[in-house]
């Protein structure tokens, strides 16, 4: 795992919108610093990083590169009903995919 991901990782979840700018301006200074693509070992792992909201758009840069892992986001199947509504995009993406 390269030392921006393990980086962007401890900084824990995205916060939502509501959380301090300088808070918000560490996590997007650390996913800035991440280049796709990524492993699908760090795709796993990052995966937990989304939050409650977009986060001014991180959470979709944050989707992004997660995609650019060799098996995207590496989800072998649909996240259950509550789990985070990122997850569910990813998959959503994922499936869409394999049929066009």
């Amino acid at each position: 795992m390269t030392e921006p991901v393990k980086s962007f990782i401890l900084l824990g979840p995205l916060p939502s919108k509501e959380a301090p700018v300088d808070v918000i301006r560490r996590n997007q200074e650390a996913i800035s610093l991440i280049h796709g693509p990524i492993t699908d070992e760090e795709a796993v792992e990052l995966r937990k990083s989304f939050g409650p909201d977009d986060c001014f758009g991180l959470a979709w840069t944050l989707l992004h590169l997660i995609e650019t892992a060799p098996n995207g986001a590496s989800l072998s199947e649909e996240p259950p009903t509550d789990a985070n509504m990122w997850l569910h995009t990813l998959w959503g993406r994922a499936r869409k995919g394999l049929h066009s």
